[in-house]
């Protein structure tokens, strides 16, 4: 693993390329264990609310229908956590609206479909604690220019309140960039969302210029210096981003902010941006931005084919200098109302961002749920076999201590793993969080990421299901990502237990005799948790496909003809 990423840590960017060209000529004939799977990688989505169209379906217009509506944001996190994802982009505020109880914006109508109306829950706080449950990331996303339509809501309440802050354009307004008081506006909407919630970053989108500005709708047919960069608006836009900056780093230090930017930089030696890129016609000095270290992220919005793709992610990927590049992935590109590509697109896209260690980041979730031509099926079965952390910031606070004491206790079903805090100062580490590693060889190699279980667990003990021959791992993680060095269990304590793992193959699982015989054919399969994650049926071989489960431990159940469970064993995914 260490060889491999040395390699790819200095493979020039010639290379790359040629390689993002044979992905994309030969992408059906490579194998996927030949693809890396990092420990570190972005895997993110963007969870728009704007009109509910990922989230929510159902309108808060009593208790009940509001929880229907939590209900159905935990369902749309538990399969993005099953197919790997481990950060939400959560759209916070739309346009000049939110959906948190704001002292400075109204509500959004997506909410109850009214303006200005409170749902009777506040959806940041509980999208925040649904994610981190999960051991996922959540980035507050907000939308930072538009005001909306000039007579909608949004729009007219922050014209009342503000007077001079927003222009019209058509029929739209926009918070002019050069105004005196758009920054620390902007500024003040992040800080109250970074001080009032436990989000791990604010991700800014639509920080630009937008394309009418000057009266001239671009065409897509501009050559290159076609335009020249307007400095004086480019400074208007990096100070709205230097004033939230400084703003969120004042509340929290270790939470990140990051920018969605046009998917082209600017033109290239050998490709043209046709008229459509950052830094001319956005007025986004991005890639400035994360040298100086104002942001700690990029997400560009990389939502083209081919040679359009490839050259420009590798651009990003060049001149990310200690900060993150994540290739925004167009996902909604693959609908046929949209432009109808083939899977096969997105597949080489995904698996060059990888190559070029820059992640990925979905447009949008519904597509990746709702399985739009096979998306969930590849990234759940195949993509993202291994879980992956976040990689750590590059403003990382100090080293992180190791827990301490770990002890392994066995009850009647499980093992109880516990451990002690180490002692740090959590004003500057913003607490602490641990993974779980398991192997069955030891000491566990943390470094490898098929041994990691669970993610940021929020406390100092974990129950799962007996299981034999696993040895494990705990380290703690800062809210900088940074990962202290594992408490491991003695060997004498990992084998102190016992269970029966069933062999597999990593897609299928063979059951025992017995199972053939008591069981009616169907036999479930349950986390280390107790929870039901899949049922399947098996023939007279005893042969249970698991190729679509997601890596992990597992319990496996027969289920009798009374519709009783019966535990079998156990099944190791990697």
């Amino acid at each position: 693993m260490g060889l491999v990423k040395t390699w790819l840590g200095r493979i020039s960017a010639t290379l790359i390329l040629m390689a993002a060209m044979a992905v994309s000529t030969y992408a059906e004939d490579v194998e996927p264990s030949l693809i890396q799977y990092p420990k570190y990688e972005v895997r993110a989505v963007w969870l728009t609310t704007l009109g509910g169209l990922d989230w929510p379906r159902t309108r808060a217009l009593t208790p009940d229908m509001a929880e229907k509506q939590k209900g159905e944001l935990s369902a749309m996190l538990d399969e993005l956590q099953a197919a790997g994802i481990n950060t939400i982009l959560f759209q916070t505020r739309i346009r000049a609206t939110v959906v948190y109880p704001s002292a400075i914006e109204p509500w959004d109508e997506c909410l109850t479909g009214s303006y200005g109306r409170n749902p009777g829950y506040d959806p940041l706080a509980f999208a925040v604690d649904e994610c981190h449950k999960r051991g996922m990331e959540i980035q507050a996303w907000v939308v930072a220019i538009p005001a909306g339509r000039w007579n909608s809501y949004g729009c007219r309440t922050l014209r009342r309140k503000r007077p001079g802050l927003v222009v019209r354009r058509g029929d739209e307004g926009y918070i002019d960039p050069a105004s005196r008081h758009a920054a620390s506006y902007i500024a003040d909407i992040c800080r109250e969302i970074a001080s009032r919630y436990d989000v791990d970053g604010i991700h800014l989108d639509y920080i630009r210029y937008p394309e009418t500005w000057d009266g001239k709708v671009y065409n897509g047919r501009k050559r290159r210096n076609a335009a020249k960069p307007d400095l004086s608006q480019i400074r208007a836009i990096t100070n709205i981003v230097s004033a939230v900056s400084r703003a969120v780093k004042q509340e929290k230090p270790w939470m990140k902010l990051s920018c969605a930017t046009i998917g082209k930089h600017a033109d290239l030696p050998r490709r043209y941006s046709n008229g459509w890129n950052a830094l001319v016609r956005g007025r986004q000095d991005a890639q400035e931005w994360l040298r100086k270290g104002i942001v700690d992220q990029l997400y560009p919005m990389i939502y083209f084919r081919g040679n359009d793709f490839y050259p420009f992610a590798l651009d990003w990927s060049e001149n990310r200098y200690d900060g993150q590049a994540v290739a925004g992935i167009a996902a909604y590109m693959l609908s046929t109302g949209y432009s109808d590509w083939p899977l096969s697109e997105i597949w080489r896209q995904m698996y060059v961002a990888r190559t070029a260690r820059m992640g990925y980041a979905i447009f949008r979730a519904r597509h990746l749920c709702e399985n739009t031509k096979g998306l969930l099926d590849f990234v759940k079965g195949e993509l993202n076999m291994y879980p992956a952390l976040v990689p750590p910031m590059a403003t990382g606070g100090p080293q992180v201590p190791p827990p301490t004491q770990l002890r392994i206790k066995k009850d009647a079903a499980r093992l109880l793993l516990a451990w002690d805090e180490p002692r740090v100062d959590t004003a500057h580490s913003g607490g602490l969080a641990y993974n779980i590693y398991a192997d069955e060889h030891c000491p566990v190699d943390i470094s490898d990421a098929r041994n990691l279980i669970a993610m940021r667990i929020d406390s100092c003990r974990m129950a799962i299901k007996t299981v034999r021959n696993l040895h494990f791992a705990v380290t703690a993680v800062d809210r900088y990502g940074n990962e202290s060095q594992p408490l491991r269990c003695q060997h004498n304590q990992a084998s102190a237990y016992r269970g029966h793992m069933l062999a597999n193959d990593g897609k299928t699982l063979t059951l025992p005799a017995a199972a053939l015989n008591a069981g009616r054919g169907y036999v479930a399969v349950k986390s280390l948790t107790g929870t039901i994650v899949a049922t399947r049926a098996y023939g007279t071989d005893g042969k249970v496909y698991i190729g679509s489960l997601a890596p992990g431990c597992y319990t496996v159940h027969s289920i009798d003809k009374k519709g009783n469970a019966h535990r079998l064993g156990f099944v190791m995914i990697k």
